[in-house]
């Protein structure tokens, strides 16, 4: 862990973070690559290849945390759940109607929340995830998370998240990951 350092966090839109894509890439690439992630550069290239059509949408939000000398350390971002979402329907057991309905604002999509290794344990993922969250207008915020990264769990069941099943998200050769739900009203 490095020493106590400020870290500033900026809310951002879609435009803006497109305009620091590779900031959010290279935390994407090294906090990913880890275990039980392992993911290649194929695989951050994949998945930089959704990030400018989501970052297009009006409804996207990201935060981003840096050092003062302007080191990326830490990122996160979304967006809400259109309608047609396919998000329900990668999990493993079928959840009720009324769980699985989207207006296009009822869920909030926690699409990537990541802090580089060095500066994990100093409460920068909880500020990323308050900052990414202040001002939305959503019921719900709905995640994904690797149930062998032991932190990611605990720190979302901390925030007051609930296991509502199980998806492989991605096609059917990902890893069985937790789908994740936090009320907020």
């Amino acid at each position: 862990m490095r020493q106590q350092e400020t870290v500033a966090i900026a809310r951002m839109d879609g435009s803006a973070a497109a305009q620091v894509e590779d900031a959010f890439r290279l935390i994407y690439a090294e906090a990913f690559a880890e275990s039980p992630y392992n993911e290649t550069e194929d695989d951050v290239a994949a998945a930089f290849r959704r990030f400018p059509s989501q970052a297009r949408k009006h409804t996207f939000c990201a935060a981003l945390a840096r050092t003062e000398d302007g080191e990326p350390v830490g990122m996160t971002y979304g967006f809400p759940l259109e309608p047609d979402t396919g998000w329900w329907d990668e999990l493993t057991e079928p959840v009720s109607d009324d769980l699985r309905r989207e207006d296009g604002r009822r869920t909030f999509g926690l699409m990537e929340l990541a802090v580089r290794g060095p500066w994990r344990g100093q409460g920068i993922a909880r500020r990323l995830h308050e900052t990414l969250l202040d001002g939305i207008e959503a019921d719900r915020v709905l995640l994904n998370v690797h149930p062998g990264s032991w932190a990611a769990p605990a720190a979302y069941r901390a925030w007051g998240y609930r296991k509502i099943g199980e998806a492989r998200p991605w096609g059917t050769n990902a890893d069985l990951h937790d789908v994740m739900l936090l009320d907020l009203r």
